[in-house]
């Protein structure tokens, strides 16, 4: 998929609007009773940006991303500020935030990942865009430094297999990957020094 690893200027990102979207087929029986079903395994978010803008210097800059993206064509990281840690937003990023699986013996390469809900009905996001420098590491609940991170990817390279049944959990900060979901964009020109621009759609990419 075309995809251009790099981040929306964070400040074109406050005053956003967006969340999770999922998509769920219901059939109303004769009997007015329901079936549900969904062809999604996971969300898709959706954001709006831009419409809080009013300075023609951040104007330009949204624009000149929007171009080197080529509108639609190419994906690219945004920073979601409502969901982009391990653990809550406020909260400080800690090494055993995330549980990514258990060691036996051999396996070195384990995917990122956050859990949304509890128990059975648990949902496990792939995170596939780490922020470079974010990922910490814990083996039973011990930090370590020895591995490292494809953050294209999302997966974490530890240098020596954990030993069976070893505890593996990470915390980090990520983005979410996204395109623009119009290939066009507004500006109206307000004064010589301010204007207004119509919300962005952004939409989430599967990678």
């Amino acid at each position: 998929m075309a995809f251009h690893d790099v981040s929306l200027p964070a400040r074109l990102a406050f005053g956003s609007t967006g969340g999770v979207e999922r998509r769920t087929e219901v059939v109303t029986l004769g009997s007015g009773y329901e079936r549900r079903s969904t062809p999604w395994a996971d969300g898709r978010r959706r954001y709006l940006i831009g419409a809080n803008l009013r300075s023609l210097d951040d104007m330009a800059t949204l624009t000149a991303f929007f171009e080197a993206r080529r509108g639609r064509l190419f994906g690219f990281r945004f920073r979601d500020f409502a969901d982009f840690k391990s653990c809550a937003p406020g909260s400080a990023v800690g090494p055993g935030d995330q549980v990514l699986g258990a060691g036996d013996g051999a396996r070195t390469v384990f995917a990122l990942g956050k859990i949304y809900g509890e128990g059975a009905d648990a949902w496990r996001r792939i995170v596939r865009k780490p922020v470079e420098g974010t990922v910490r590491l814990a083996i039973d609940g011990i930090e370590t430094t020895a591995f490292s991170v494809d953050s294209a990817t999302g997966e974490v390279m530890l240098q020596s297999a954990p030993a069976p049944g070893a505890r593996i959990s990470a915390g980090f900060e990520f983005d979410t990957p996204v395109r623009f979901d119009s290939d066009r964009i507004e500006v109206t020109l307000e004064s010589f020094e301010a204007g207004r621009m119509a919300a962005v759609p952004l939409i989430e990419i599967r990678i």
